[in-house]
């Protein structure tokens, strides 16, 4: 086992190590970025007003639209001269989110993912199959220097193409392999239709993330593929996947690098923020980084923190698994439904394939879901009793979800598979509406 020296610090150092960065931080902010520096004083705060970590909360919260309200390089802290890398999100709903990167903030990424890299089981001197996207998005590029920092062979292999990257893994060797869950699933599954058997490569270790998945899909990929799957944490917005990592040791928790970030969770109603257990939405302050610092940022992902020593060592705050994205929360008829929690339900049911979609119906003032997914493979080949199965399905749905939802469900090999990020929420207008 690996253990970076902080990881395993008094809650006391670790405090006043964050409690210093942030003055620092804070200081830099008011200073270098004119929409941080009007937005204290209107809040009536300055640098001299963070006394204590508990002073935070006297400032006031970044969201996504002030970064596009600043698109593309008003909130960046140094001069374009100093900015060696910049990334950006997808900006499917507008404009991009820009990020940039200054030469000491890529080699602090570099160092944060090589720790992630040991903490999800990785060691200098394997291989890592790199299967995240590369380009703006930051897990290709993010992953890709913290392994080469920690001295690993890396496989730049990128999204896509599977029937090369099933042939790398059984050329190269590696014993990690990088990925959303959703593609890796995908690629564990071809390797089956080719009478490959995914449990039986020389992956021992899986770092997956950029989207939200459950548990049973873990326990569905560590079977299939004979790893140990763990989660990683992060986004653009905040620096990219590392802000936090799951130990292969306990698999119970993110542990976030506090050295480098300060977590809170909050309400997102009431913005109060919320005591250790109680789940609440993620909002980061970045401690160290120079041309993108941000300052309680509210991340739009929903998960509960805890302060207890994990068994692996680290006495870092563990922030629990995303169970899914504010936005992404699904209110119908005033129930709230997260996807992850219909994945959860239908990977329990032996009868379905792990692959599905969810179509939100809408109809005038009224909206309803309707999940499609394909019938396992076992059953598809000996079906039996269908209407039965449904209607145990149907049940199973309600009981977990609190709503009827329609059910679709298809021959094998019908919905479409992931060469990154999976689409899960497909939105439709009802046939017949009158408008």
């Amino acid at each position: 086992m690996i253990l970076h020296d902080v990881e395993t610090e008094s809650r006391d150092y670790i405090e006043k190590l964050q409690l210093n960065r942030l003055k620092q931080t804070v200081n830099r902010v008011f200073n270098k970025v004119p929409f941080y520096r009007k937005t204290f004083l209107e809040s009536n705060i300055t640098p001299e007003d963070i006394n204590s970590l508990d002073d935070i909360e006297k400032l006031p919260f970044t969201v996504k639209a002030d970064l596009r309200e600043h698109y593309p390089f008003g909130l960046f802290a140094v001069g374009k001269k100093d900015i060696v890398r910049l990334h950006a999100s997808s900006g499917t709903s507008g404009k991009p989110t820009v990020v940039g990167y200054t030469r000491n903030d890529i080699e602090m990424w570099g160092n944060l993912i090589a720790r992630a890299i040991t903490i999800g089981g990785g060691l200098p001197g394997q291989t890592l199959h790199n299967a995240y996207g590369y380009g703006l998005f930051t897990g290709g590029l993010g992953l890709h220097y913290g392994s080469e920092k920690l001295g690993m062979a890396t496989v730049p292999i990128s999204g896509g193409n599977t029937d090369r990257q099933i042939m790398l893994i059984q050329d190269f060797q590696p014993e990690v392999i990088c990925g959303t869950p959703s593609y890796i699933l995908n690629l564990a599954e071809k390797m089956e239709y080719q009478g490959i058997d995914p449990a039986k490569t020389s992956l021992k270790y899986g770092i997956f993330g950029a989207e939200p998945w459950s548990e049973e899909m873990r326990n569905t990929l560590e079977e299939k593929l004979g790893i140990k799957a763990c989660d990683i944490y992060g986004l653009s917005e905040v620096l990219g996947p590392g802000v936090a990592m799951e130990c292969h040791e306990a698999q119970n928790g993110l542990h976030i690098a506090e050295d480098h970030f300060y977590v809170e969770v909050i309400d997102p109603a009431e913005m109060k923020p919320l005591p250790s257990g109680e789940e609440g939405e993620l909002v980061f302050t970045s401690l160290t980084k120079e041309a993108f610092p941000v300052i309680r940022y509210r991340t739009g992902d929903i998960a509960s923190i805890s302060k207890e020593k994990c068994r692996c060592g680290r006495t870092t705050i563990r922030m629990s698994r995303v169970k899914g994205r504010i936005d992404d929360m699904l209110n119908v008829n005033g129930v709230n439904v997260f996807p992850s929690e219909i994945e959860r339900c239908i990977l329990q049911i032996p009868e379905l394939a792990p692959h599905y979609q969810i179509h939100v119906l809408q109809g005038g003032s009224l909206k309803s879901l309707e999940l499609h997914a394909e019938w396992s493979e076992g059953f598809y080949r000996n079906m039996k009793e269908t209407e039965l199965v449904k209607k145990k399905i149907h049940q199973a749905l309600k009981q977990h979800c609190f709503i009827s939802i329609g059910l679709e469900i298809h021959p094998l090999n019908a919905l479409p598979r992931s060469e990154g990020k999976a689409v899960r929420i497909v939105n439709r207008i009802k046939e017949n509406t009158v408008t």
